[in-house]
């Protein structure tokens, strides 16, 4: 397995050692820094070329927006998930814009940094394996990196939840219910049952249909190749 190696940009010791134990718990990924603070993050950004870095915004120098812009001007071929208690919405923007991959709440479960985490490999797996890749390999990556699809996600949608569940379905590489879907991204699974509706009406996924031998049949989604 392709080994991923991830900096923790974080200046509380508690919160470094959790996130720490999280990463470790993830088949192929392991820490290979620690940062407490932006411009160290850029140095050992710098130093080692980790693949992702998890960047919180409140640091003792400068934050978390402004150590981004720092990474992207320098040229830095380093991906980052921004894991902080900010929330505020030109924050999050602000991130987006400078190519943050994901953007993760405190407090939050580990299962939410398991389903990152994954959906990062599939990204990075995506793009070490192809020199060269079709439209339609292309439209798939749009959605993952949290992009609208072409008719715009709908009101009541997430686009990065909608990213979860695609890259969770990619991930998997067969049919899933709503309820095997639900489960592993922590959703509840009628929730679930509404992005998987919209990715098949987008043609994203397609619908099978599982019998069994008594009751209905089992809608089933996965993705197209």
């Amino acid at each position: 397995m392709l080994q991923i190696d991830v900096v923790i940009v974080e200046d509380d010791p508690m919160v470094v050692e959790v996130n720490r134990g999280f990463i470790n718990a993830v088949p192929g990924f392991r820490v290979a820094g620690v940062a407490s603070s932006g411009r160290e993050a850029v140095e050992i950004i710098k130093e080692i070329t980790p693949d992702l870095a998890l960047l919180d915004i409140y640091l003792p120098d400068m934050d978390g927006v402004t150590t981004l812009q720092e990474i992207r001007r320098l040229g830095l071929p380093t991906d980052v998930i921004i894991v902080t208690a900010a929330h505020d919405a030109e924050t999050i923007q602000n991130v987006f814009r400078y190519g943050a991959i994901d953007y993760i709440v405190k407090p939050f479960k580990f299962a939410r940094l398991k389903t990152a985490l994954n959906s990062y490999a599939t990204l990075h797996s995506k793009f070490r394996r192809h020199t060269q890749m079709n439209q339609n390999e292309i439209d798939s990556l749009a959605l993952s990196r949290g992009q609208q699809l072409d008719e715009g996600v709908p009101k009541g949608l997430n686009e990065i939840t909608l990213k979860q569940v695609y890259l969770h379905l990619l991930k998997e590489g067969g049919a899933l219910s709503a309820e095997e879907v639900a489960e592993g991204v922590g959703l509840a699974r009628v929730t679930a049952r509404r992005y998987l509706d919209f990715l098949e009406k987008s043609n994203r996924v397609v619908l099978e249909l599982q019998y069994g031998s008594v009751g209905r049949p089992v809608n089933r989604y996965r993705t197209i190749e």
